[in-house]
């Protein structure tokens, strides 16, 4: 409920600036998508980072070496697969309202950027 009152303070802030928001990790359950839509509405764009258990494991490895995390390898598996049990049928309630757009993730940043990039251009358009 908190993340969801800041967001709508945010978004309403900025509501005669900007021809939509970005928000990155949100929702993260089903139960979050089902209380942004009623209490703020209809997504009309969701991405979903689509990449291997692999490269989020190495990523996720990556950026716990640069802040000094301590996740082993065991704790990064159990994140990864929690992640996906709770995002299963987050991207299969954005699949049945045609909203979900995946992107490969496999690739570099620059290159996941630039294919979301291209999609929200041409979706704006």
């Amino acid at each position: 409920g908190i993340v969801l009152e800041l967001l709508k303070e945010a978004m309403a802030s900025k509501l005669g600036d900007t021809k939509g928001f970005l928000i990155d990790g949100y929702p993260q359950e089903l139960k979050d998508a089902e209380e942004f839509e009623s209490k703020i509405g209809e997504a009309k764009l969701v991405f979903c980072l689509d990449c291997s258990a692999e490269t989020m494991s190495s990523r996720l490895l990556l950026r716990g070496q640069s802040s000094q995390g301590s996740d082993s390898t065991e704790a990064t598996e159990g994140r990864i697969e929690s992640y996906c049990q709770a995002s299963k049928p987050l991207i299969a309630y954005y699949e049945s309202k045609t909203q979900l757009c995946k992107v490969d993730a496999e690739g570099t940043q620059e290159d996941v950027f630039l294919e979301m990039c291209k999609t929200i251009d041409s979706f704006l358009k």
